[in-house]
């Protein structure tokens, strides 16, 4: 079992002394590494042989390079979940779409600015399905002397919220590509690396974090699962939140949060009991019919003083489909909107799209247990196809044949889109892009289809932040929905889930020249093919441009 003392030590030695406006340098070391969870053992990809991996610490306005070295049989490549990346998007991640991946016996070093970002971020892995155990937090502390907006607590905690799979997760994948069908889903959660004990195997620890009675903690929360929105809750105590994808809420208090793969979460939490060990949980949420790890992780709130013998203090977890419980949340979050830290929603909208999300059947004479077809996913009808050549590096240096901005920005076919499926459920393919002036406005409303079946889709838009305007279930209606749209304190975030047999509206500004990938991050969507990228050209003068590459861009 875990111990505070242990985590501190470990964080001590990776973490540089902090001072504003420095160049922070980081070694990630890719390498495998024997684990054992669930009473079983497996090579697992790490950052230098940990899991969940080093945390990245810097504060606002920092310059962050990391020289990842790739160690393992795989091609690598590291996404920096939620750092906009601003005219750099050399160093944003996503394999093909911005670089070509780091090839093993390689490195590449991550070199990027922190600009105008404070709070919890993530980094992961952003090819195959190696992000499961290839992953690990970012926390980006205001600059020196800019104090949190709500009362500086006691101690920050990070929890990092996963999934594993006793089996390889490049198996589960491939075989599921092979069959045409939907993978195994996973044989546990986990709270900071460990599943706590199961009845599979009662003898395995769960994490541990030990609190003082009377003071208040910051958990950093995480969700790096690959294919599960998740409940969490802690018996006995009050979550306040106050912070999601690193911009700052107005503060409430709730006793669950759900949190989509992708997002993360700050909240606080006051030990205002006197002593006792009291159960953390994550369990997860799917308000479809679709097959999900029903397995609940858990972790132990351990007030000092409390012997290790005393029984823990248990929490009721949502019902699985507690779609109530999840929108109570959703619909609580709202942008602090202060003086120093303004909504600044666009309020005029250059490009009014409309992208349906969901999942679609194409032929496939090779996938015998998929009856010669395989499940897929698209947006507006486009299974995506990655290249083999990255998009941004095509932009650049003006290569033809990589990629075509024909991506539409509506629907080529008009349907029920949330009642009965059309009778033709094939998609078509292709690898699109969507371009916007610089500077330009963009309004878009993400709808869910029902085809095969509705679901929450968590949908992530790299290299920007967006506000989140309005949702309802249904199919959006432009006349009657606009006029409900929060243009005041709507949320800001980075990933936003799309509500099962539903729509969102997001805004957001194009002030990031550059290639930006936005898909599901549901990794099996995102496999299948829920994906596109936005290109948004230069604007005027230096400072509008996108910057050249650096000189050790991995090759294709």
């Amino acid at each position: 079992m875990d111990s505070w003392l242990q985590i501190l030590v470990l964080v001590a030695c990776i973490t540089p002394a902090v001072v504003e406006g420095r160049v922070r340098n980081y070694t990630f070391n890719v390498v495998m590494k024997n684990t054992t969870r669930l009473c079983s053992s497996k090579p697992i990809v790490t950052v230098n042989g940990m899991f969940p991996g080093p945390t990245l610490y810097a504060r606002e306005d920092d310059t962050v390079l990391v020289r990842v070295s790739n160690r393992v049989k795989y091609n690598v490549t590291i996404h920096w979940h939620g750092i906009r990346q601003l005219r750099m998007g050399w160093a944003d991640g996503p394999a093909y779409i911005t670089q070509c991946p780091i090839q093993p016996g390689q490195s590449y070093v991550y070199n990027f600015t922190i600009t105008g970002q404070r709070g919890t971020l993530l980094w992961h892995a952003h090819i195959l399905w190696l992000r499961a155990t290839l992953h690990g937090a970012i926390v980006i502390l205001p600059k020196r002397g800019v104090p949190y907006p709500f009362p500086k607590p006691h101690k920050e905690v990070v929890v990092v919220l996963g999934e594993w799979w006793k089996s390889d997760t490049e198996a589960v994948i491939n075989q599921a590509i092979k069959s045409g069908l939907a993978p195994n889903v996973s044989d546990a959660h986990m709270i900071n690396g460990h599943p706590g004990p199961s009845s599979n195997c009662p003898s395995q620890g769960g994490f541990t974090l030990p609190v003082e009675s009377g003071k208040k903690y910051m958990l950093r929360i995480i969700n790096a699962a690959l294919n599960e929105e998740l409940f969490f809750k802690i018996a006995g105590h009050q979550l306040t939140i106050v912070e999601v994808d690193a911009t700052y809420v107005k503060p409430f208090k709730t006793d669950t949060i759900v949190i989509a793969p992708g997002q993360t979460t700050n909240a606080l939490i006051s030990t205002d009991q006197s002593s006792g060990k009291y159960m953390v949980a994550a369990s997860p949420f799917m308000d479809s019919p679709i097959a999900v790890d029903n397995m609940t992780a858990t972790a132990t709130l351990h007030y000092s003083g409390t012997l290790a013998a005393t029984s823990t203090t248990l929490t009721k977890t949502p019902p699985q489909n507690a779609t109530a419980v999840a929108n109570n949340f959703v619909n609580s979050l709202r942008s602090l909107n202060s003086k120093r830290y303004p909504a600044k929603i666009p309020l005029t909208v250059d490009h009014s799209l409309l992208f349906t999300v969901g999942l679609g059947i194409n032929p496939c004479p090779s996938c015998k247990a998929g009856n010669g077809s395989r499940v897929v996913a698209s947006m507006n009808n486009v299974t995506f196809v990655m290249p083999t050549t990255a998009i941004l590096q095509a932009h650049f240096f003006n290569k033809s044949g990589v990629f075509t901005s024909d991506f539409p920005g509506n629907p080529p076919t008009i349907f029920n889109y949330t009642g009965s499926p059309p009778s033709n459920l094939r998609t078509t393919s292709g690898t699109k892009v969507y371009r916007l002036r610089y500077n330009s406005t963009v309004q878009l409303v993400l709808q869910d289809t029902g085809i095969i079946a509705p679901e929450n889709h968590p949908i992530h838009l790299h290299g920007f932040n967006f506000f989140a305007i309005g949702k309802g279930l249904g199919n959006y209606n432009p006349k009657v929905d606009q006029k409900n749209f929060n243009l005041v304190d709507p949320v800001e975030r980075n990933t936003i889930g799309v509500p099962s047999g539903g729509w969102v509206a997001i805004r957001f500004r194009a002030d990031n020249p550059g290639v930006w990938f936005m898909h599901c991050h549901l990794e099996i969507h995102t496999t299948w093919g829920l994906k596109m990228a936005f290109l948004v050209d230069n604007g005027k003068g230096p400072s509008e441009s996108l910057l050249p590459p650096p000189s050790d861009l991995p090759k294709c």
